[in-house]
C-alpha cells in the first residue's frame, strides 16, 4: 500500500563549499588572528593623561602671585585736585573699574597697594602725599595721572608748585593729560597690570 504525498518535496542540494575546504577557511583566518596577535594590545589609557590634564594646573608660585597682586589693586585716596573728577567718573558704572579688582578706594594707606596722584601738587601738601605713600604697604605701586601730577602742568613755574610728584615719590606709570578722561586711565590702569605681571614676586636673600 503506497503512502499518500505530502504534496512537498525537499530536495538536497549539494553545498558549494567541501566541509575539508571549510574547515581549511577557518583554520587559516585563526591562524593569521594568531599570527597577529603575539604582543598584548596596549591598556587605552589615554583618558588618564587627560583627566590628569585637567585637573592639573603647572605654574610657578611667582606667576601665581603677580596675578593675585595685578587683579587686586587697591587705591589709596590721593587726589589734591581736578583729576579727580576723572578718576570718579572711571569708579561709576559706565566704566566699572571694578573689572580690574579695584573695588572701593581705600581711605587708609594700610589697606592699600596704589596710589594715583590725580592733581596739582604743592609743597605745603607734599609732605603729607610723602607720608600717605610711606604708610603703604609693600608692594606698591603709583600712576601719575595728568600733567601736573606729571611735570607741574601749567603751574610749573610757580614757586608753590611740586614740578612732578617723581620728584617726591617713585612713579611706576606716567598718564598725560589735562586731565586725561576714564579710558586713559583704564589704559594706564592695564599698563601698570602688565608691568607687575612682568615683575617678580620673590625676593632672593
Amino acid at each position: 500500500m503506497e503512502k499518500a504525498g505530502t504534496g512537498m518535496e525537499i530536495s538536497k542540494q549539494p553545498f558549494i563549499y567541501s566541509d575539508r575546504e571549510i574547515d581549511d577557511k577557518e583554520g587559516q583566518v585563526i591562524e593569521d588572528l594568531k599570527a597577529a596577535s603575539q604582543t598584548p594590545i596596549p591598556d587605552p589609557d589615554r583618558w588618564l593623561d587627560e583627566e590628569i590634564k585637567k585637573s592639573i594646573l603647572l605654574t610657578t608660585v611667582d606667576a601665581v602671585i603677580t596675578w593675585g597682586r595685578r587683579n587686586s589693586l587697591y587705591p589709596v585716596i590721593c587726589f589734591p585736585a581736578c583729576c579727580a573728577f576723572e578718576f570718579i567718573g572711571a569708579m561709576g558704572p559706565r566704566f566699572d573699574l571694578s573689572r580690574f579688582g579695584m573695588e572701593i578706594l581705600r581711605a587708609s594707606p594700610r589697606q592699600a597697594d596704589l596710589m594715583i596722584t590725580a592733581g596739582t601738587l604743592t609743597w605745603k601738601m607734599a609732605p603729607n602725599v610723602k607720608r600717605v605713600y610711606n604708610q603703604m604697604a609693600e608692594p606698591k605701586w603709583v600712576i601719575a595721572m595728568g600733567a601736573c601730577a606729571i611735570s607741574g602742568g601749567i603751574f610749573r613755574s610757580s614757586y608753590s608748585v611740586v614740578p612732578g610728584y617723581n620728584r617726591i615719590i617713585p612713579v611706576d606709570v606716567y598718564l598725560p593729560g589735562c586731565p586725561p578722561r576714564p579710558e586713559a586711565l583704564m589704559q594706564a590702569i592695564g599698563m601698570l597690570q602688565h608691568k607687575i605681571s612682568q615683575g617678580t614676586s620673590i625676593v632672593k636673600e
